[in-house]
């Protein structure tokens, strides 16, 4: 038996058509990831000052060093022994959460892009990736602005990324987190249009270059799967609709939603399978609305050394 393998993979080799391992792609909302160190940018202030040891989070270096412990933890499970390629993280406060984190998942095999948004609490989105597999090619902040009555409002940027993977497919990443429902569904829509706007244009951007491009837009879009960006196709609404109300990776009020979605262009899109990360261990019991749900670092402000409030999504794309 072991002959007729060798032969086989040969024969593969040979004519040139071993596919290459599928390249695996998560996002993750990893809530409040913060550096214990009070932070500015560009001399002023960051609103971090419950993530530190003196808030009212009693944030230590120990509790953070968990926190990045554990988030690594969940991209080594979800990679097996492989390891995620990229993962597009949102609620990272800085560089140093960065660093510390690609550390932690494997010393030297890691990398990040990301760039300090204009936030007031300076949670911001980034990307890491493993450099064996990727080679960045360009990257880019795109920076919403919201108008409203009383002036322009602040939110976080849109990273992009064009990459080299495995030396021969140009891709095209997005990492998004979208402002959040506070003061209600419809009354916040108007600010996660705009943000969208301003995606949308970036997406349009990238296929006036290139027609064919293999585009992956991700994050947390803080509202239910649409199909409302022109181009890219929602792969988590055939998802999240296959078992209505169940499948998700949040959980608020004993309701699970999936805010936090994959969009892929045409080019990609068929190369690609998604699924929602739920091991059990990264759940606790939903002693209020029964089943479980996912284990956060605080509930309320009882610290519990939890993971999120949200479940990673994953993608893998066997590109050829």
């Amino acid at each position: 038996m072991r002959k007729v393998v060798i032969i086989g993979i040969f024969l593969w080799a040979s004519a040139g058509i071993i596919p290459a391992e599928p390249l695996r792609i998560v996002s993750y909302n990893v809530e409040n990831l913060f550096h214990p160190a009070h932070d500015s940018v560009a001399g002023e202030p960051k609103d971090d000052w419950e993530w530190t040891p003196e808030g009212e989070r009693r944030w230590t270096y120990t509790r953070y060093g968990r926190k990045v412990e554990n988030i690594a933890r969940v991209l080594t499970d979800i990679g097996e022994w492989d390891g995620v390629d990229i993962a597009g993280l949102q609620e990272v406060e800085n560089a140093r959460c960065l660093r510390n984190l690609c550390y932690t998942l494997r010393r030297g095999e890691y990398d990040f892009v990301h760039y300090e948004s204009p936030d007031t609490r300076g949670i911001d989105v980034a990307l890491i990736y493993k450099k064996a597999r990727i080679d960045t090619i360009r990257t880019e902040n795109l920076t919403p602005t919201l108008s409203c009555g009383e002036g322009e409002l602040v939110t976080r940027d849109i990273l992009y990324v064009c990459a080299l993977a495995d030396k021969k497919d140009t891709l095209h990443l997005f990492v998004c987190h979208l402002p959040s429902q506070r003061g209600g569904t419809a009354e916040s829509e108007w600010k996660r249009t705009a943000v969208k706007e301003v995606l949308q244009r970036g997406i349009d951007s990238v296929y006036t270059l290139h027609p064919d491009a293999k585009i992956i837009v991700m994050g947390d879009f803080n509202g239910a799967p649409k199909e409302d960006l022109r181009g890219v196709r929602n792969l988590m609404k055939g998802l999240s609709d296959q078992v209505p109300g169940t499948a998700g990776t949040h959980k608020y009020q004993g309701r699970w939603s999936c805010l936090d979605q994959f969009y892929t262009s045409p080019a990609i899109d068929s190369l690609c399978t998604v699924r929602i990360y739920n091991a059990e261990w990264i759940m606790e019991t939903d002693e209020k609305h029964l089943g479980l749900k996912p284990m956060r670092t605080y509930n309320g402000f009882r610290y519990q050394n939890g993971f999120s409030d949200h479940l990673p999504i994953v993608l893998e794309a066997q590109l050829r």
